[in-house]
């Protein structure tokens, strides 16, 4: 399978678990040519999907950061075949969003 069809693929699935959890997600519009996000649908994050066997997390973070807007997290989603999904994001992000949770109505 060509990469192109197998980052759709992944986008789509991407797209599929997440709202298995309840998100309003759907594939991005970077496949006509326009930018942003793989998979849209989690505000102020920034996806960038990734479903490969062997994964250059760095680079891949390095784009994610590259292509989020100033408002957004970026955050790498993957996965490889028979595996779980994982997500990679800076730690500072990673505290930002765990500090929200943590002080949030929920749980103080």
């Amino acid at each position: 399978m060509n990469s192109k069809r197998k980052g759709k693929r992944g986008e789509l699935e991407l797209a599929k678990k997440l709202q298995e959890y309840g998100f309003n997600t759907r594939r991005g519009q970077q496949y006509s040519g326009l930018g942003g996000d793989d998979v849209v649908g989690l505000e102020g994050i920034h996806i960038e999907c990734k479903r490969v066997e062997r994964l250059n997390v760095y680079d891949a973070m390095e784009q994610a950061i590259k292509d989020a807007q100033a408002d957004e997290l970026p955050a790498v989603f993957w996965r490889k075949n028979k595996k779980e999904w994982l997500v990679t994001m800076t730690l500072s992000d990673w505290i930002e969003l765990y500090k929200g949770w943590l002080w949030s109505d929920k749980n103080v």
